[in-house]
C-alpha cells in the first residue's frame, strides 16, 4: 500500500466533487452547466461540448453555436429534457438559455442538491480510505510491515481522510455562498 497512491485518489475524488458542483446553477450563466448533457450524434451519446462552442455573451445568458445545423434540434431537445432546468430558445443557427433569477425556495434546492453532492464526496473518500486500512491490515498479516508501522500508516491514512472531507466541506462552503448571493 502506498500513501501517496491513496493520496491521489482522494485527490481525484475531490476533484469529481468539484465538477459535480460546477453543474449546480447559480444566479450567473456558466458553460459548466451543460456539461452532463449530451446529444445523439451520429447513433452514439456524445457530450454536448464535443458538438458545439457554448459561449456566455452576458451574465444571463448562454449561446450554444452546433458546428453542424442538423444538430439544433437534438440540441435544444436533450437542453428539454435535462434536469437543467432552462428554456431553449432557437433562432435557426443558434440555440439560446436565458438564466433568470433564482428565486429564494429555488436556492434552497440547489444548496441541497450541493451539500448531497457533497457528501457522496465524502463517501468516495471514506470508501477510499477503508480499502487502504484494509491493504494495511493485511500486510501486517501477512508479517510484511510491523504492527508500528501498521498502525502509524493506518493513522497516516486518516489524517489525509480528514484533510480531504475539510477540503470537500471547504467548496461547499464556497458553493452554497455562490448560491445563496443574490
Amino acid at each position: 500500500m502506498k500513501l501517496a497512491d491513496t493520496e491521489d485518489h482522494m485527490q481525484k475524488a475531490v476533484e469529481a466533487t468539484q465538477r459535480s458542483f460546477n453543474t449546480i446553477r447559480t444566479g450567473r450563466a456558466n458553460a459548466s452547466l451543460l456539461d452532463r448533457i449530451t446529444v445523439p450524434y451520429y447513433g452514439a451519446e456524445t457530450p454536448l461540448r464535443s458538438v458545439s462552442t457554448i459561449s456566455t455573451p452576458d451574465s444571463g445568458t448562454i449561446a450554444i453555436q452546433p458546428f453542424e445545423r442538423n444538430l439544433l434540434g437534438p440540441i435544444e431537445k436533450a437542453i428539454s429534457m435535462s434536469d437543467v432546468g432552462l428554456v431553449p430558445n432557437n433562432d435557426g443557427s443558434v440555440i439560446r438559455l436565458n438564466i433568470p433569477t433564482l428565486t429564494a425556495e429555488r436556492r434552497k434546492e440547489f444548496v441541497k442538491m450541493a451539500a448531497k453532492l457533497a457528501e457522496e464526496g465524502k463517501v468516495s473518500v471514506r470508501n477510499i480510505r477503508r480499502d487502504a486500512i484494509d491493504a494495511v491490515r493485511k500486510q501486517a498479516k501477512n508479517s510484511e510491515i510491523s504492527e508500528d508501522e501498521s498502525k502509524d500508516l493506518q493513522d497516516k491514512v486518516q489524517k489525509l481522510t480528514d484533510k480531504y472531507t475539510a477540503r470537500i466541506d471547504e467548496l461547499l462552503a464556497v458553493k452554497e455562498k455562490e448560491i445563496t448571493t443574490v
